[in-house]
């Protein structure tokens, strides 16, 4: 993709009322660029906005991203005001801190609703914009638990791993059209991610996990002591974005990468185990 010079860029963003969304939309607003920016609230996008920037060249959009016709919709709406898409960055998501015993069947709906449903929507409605054109650039946000995983966040992980496959084959079927693709993975950040705001609980518990209530109280305490600074994570995806030369993965913070090398470190030890067993289902003469 050739980031556009002569012009400003469209970006269209999802969940942007608060967090690294809002502080994305923030960001290219100041640099004049034009955003479709949905969210479930726009009061709340444009409150948290405030003064702050200019908005002449912002299309606040209520949507929820599990209605498809309401993502087209809001898809239409984006082009039609600003003439076309450059970026699409599916931002919108939630935590949920839990055992995988303790998720009800609806908790898992609504999360896989979200974290996946949600993306594939707007993928749907934006990927033929960007195929005919022949350029642009996708940024899924995923998280570095979408690359590993840790005890308490199984139904999390599951969402951002369905999303990084998803972003995979994408980035392999968009090579021909010169749509560039990525997969963002942020560690810990100081946005509001550990709030009982955006940090879903389970309606009910066992007092088998004692660990996770500990790690859950743990985490809430963590909030404003995050290793990870939303300002400078919102400028390094919109600077790999202008760039458009950077790898399929994009590591947002250093926690973020310790816990990929240990990933890493550990499938490998795990290829080495097998590697003289592996090929015993294999038929003879193959």
């Amino acid at each position: 993709m050739s980031f556009p010079t002569d012009r400003p860029a469209t970006w269209f963003v999802t969940g942007t009322s608060r967090g690294l969304g809002l502080e994305l939309v923030t960001q290219l607003l100041q640099r004049g660029d034009q955003v479709a920016a949905t969210t479930r609230s726009t009061e709340r996008l444009l409150a948290a906005l405030g003064d702050r920037v200019d908005t002449s060249r912002l299309l606040p959009l209520t949507v929820d991203l599990r209605d498809d016709e309401q993502v087209r919709q809001a898809v239409r709406q984006a082009t039609e005001r600003f003439g076309g898409l450059d970026v699409v960055v599916n931002n919108a998501g939630y935590g949920y801190l839990a055992a995988v015993e303790e998720t009800s069947a609806r908790e898992v709906r609504d999360m896989l609703d979200v974290q996946v449903v949600g993306v594939w929507n707007v993928l749907r409605a934006t990927l033929p914009v960007l195929r005919e054109q022949k350029s642009g650039h996708v940024v899924n946000v995923s998280s570095i638990l979408g690359l590993t995983a840790v005890p308490g966040w199984g139904l999390y992980c599951a969402g951002k791993f369905a999303l990084e496959g998803l972003t995979e084959a994408l980035a392999q079927e968009m090579t021909d059209f010169d749509v560039k693709v990525t997969i963002v993975e942020p560690g810990y950040f100081r946005t509001d991610f550990l709030t009982t705001d955006s940090l879903a609980l389970p309606a009910s518990t066992t007092d088998a996990y004692p660990g996770l209530r500990e790690m859950t109280e743990n985490h809430l305490k963590l909030q404003g002591n995050q290793l990870g600074n939303p300002v400078k994570g919102a400028e390094a995806i919109i600077r790999e974005v202008v760039r458009g030369d950077g790898p399929l993965r994009q590591l947002l913070g250093s926690d973020a990468h310790a816990y990929a090398a240990a990933k890493v470190d550990a499938l490998r030890a795990n290829l080495e185990a097998t590697a003289q067993t592996a090929d015993a289902t294999d038929f003879a003469d193959a």
